[in-house]
């Protein structure tokens, strides 16, 4: 008991803010013949955090920082790419340098060009960003040849790759790399995973008497779960769909926003049980929020309409998968810990007393738009 108080108690601690979208950047690459144009968009906050770029430390990075640090940013950007074609290394020149938006905030849009020996050899590409600094980083490619777009993820454990522009191979790749990032993003999405996590810590007990009961046998508790997750998966992959199809689009920040309430909702129920018979309903309502969330993602590739399904496909299978996992780690813990008398108090409602302030930090910084120190 007192280790899964403790294990609580620091997991929680530890979900800070980086429940907000993690590093990720957007590379766009155009094939055509020798020439080889591209676009690479970085978010600025990595490139402060790596380069320094706010140059009196107010917080803000202007165009007039951005524009003076030009050299400096494509010195640190190209560096950490190479491409080679038919083991000829290509030359990379930079071009214009811009700023993009994306869900999470601005990006650095850096211009290049590539120089590359011509013919059919396959095309190979190395992404070394941010990696030494962020193993949680991660490059998604847009691979565009003879009006086709190719996707692929760089992360640490996958730096290089080679394009040989073959359609079988492109499906396959492109579905079993979004079926690891999907797992890789729930992974890390702490807001999505404690609120799954304040669902799950009542599933082994029944509110009886103005109390909280354990339940006799597995087979009620295994119901229960099979009820809240299935509507959770249901909801956010319906919305998750709908989003990176283009029917349904939020403001971000509104989004963002209404997934830390979720979150404070769902632990907060824990404490004062409101809706102890309908966290199925609650689980849907507020998983149609986690879906737009998710999508973002996808969303800010930027793949052409034609292309998004095989994408949407692996990440969504890849969601599911370590949303699984997730549960069927905890759950049997929260079955095993659910029936000793004091895991009402000290672990379900001492743990959504934690989750509740971390959740209501986020909430504070989404919908106002700044960022606490304290997490």
């Amino acid at each position: 008991m007192t280790r899964l108080i403790v294990t609580i108690w620091l997991l929680v601690a530890s979900f800070n803010t980086l429940a907000h979208k993690p590093s990720d950047s957007y590379l766009t690459i155009r094939v055509d013949d020798r020439q080889i144009t591209g676009q690479w968009d970085i978010a600025l906050r990595d490139l402060d955090y790596a380069l320094g770029l706010d140059a009196n430390d107010d917080g803000n990075i202007t165009w007039a920082e951005l524009r003076n640090s030009r050299e400096v940013v494509y010195a640190y950007g190209l560096s950490r790419l190479e491409m080679t074609r038919g083991k000829q290394l290509c030359s990379l020149q930079a071009a214009d340098l811009l700023v993009d938006e994306h869900s999470d905030g601005h990006y650095a849009a850096l211009n290049f060009q590539a120089i590359c020996p011509s013919g059919s050899a396959p095309l190979s590409i190395a992404y070394r960003l941010f990696f030494d600094l962020d193993p949680q980083h991660r490059g998604l490619l847009s691979l565009i040849h003879q009006g086709l777009t190719e996707t692929a993820i760089f992360s640490p454990d996958r730096q290089q790759m080679q394009f040989p522009f073959s359609a079988d191979h492109s499906a396959w790749r492109t579905l079993t790399d979004f079926a690891y990032e999907g797992i890789w993003h729930i992974w890390i999405g702490f807001d999505h995973m404690l609120f799954l996590l304040s669902l799950l810590l009542p599933a082994a007990l029944i509110w009886d008497n103005a109390e909280w009961q354990p339940k006799l046998g597995f087979k009620p508790v295994f119901f229960d779960v099979l009820g809240v997750v299935t509507a959770f998966t249901l909801a956010h992959s319906l919305t998750l769909s709908l989003t990176v199809l283009h029917y349904v689009s939020l403001p971000s920040r509104w989004v963002e926003s209404a997934i830390a309430a979720s979150v404070v909702l769902a632990a907060l129920n824990n404490i004062y049980p409101v809706l102890v018979n309908r966290r199925t309903w609650f689980a849907f309502a507020f998983g149609l929020i986690h879906g737009m969330g998710i999508a973002s993602v996808l969303l800010d590739m930027g793949l052409p309409d034609t292309q998004r399904m095989l994408p949407l496909l692996g990440f969504n299978l890849g969601v599911e998968a370590g949303q699984l996992a997730i549960v069927g780690a905890v759950l049997p813990l929260i079955v095993g810990f659910s029936r000793y008398r004091y895991y009402p108090l000290l672990v379900m409602k001492s743990g959504s007393a934690s989750i509740v302030t971390v959740a209501l930090v986020w909430l504070a910084e989404r919908s106002l738009d700044f960022q606490m120190s304290i997490f």
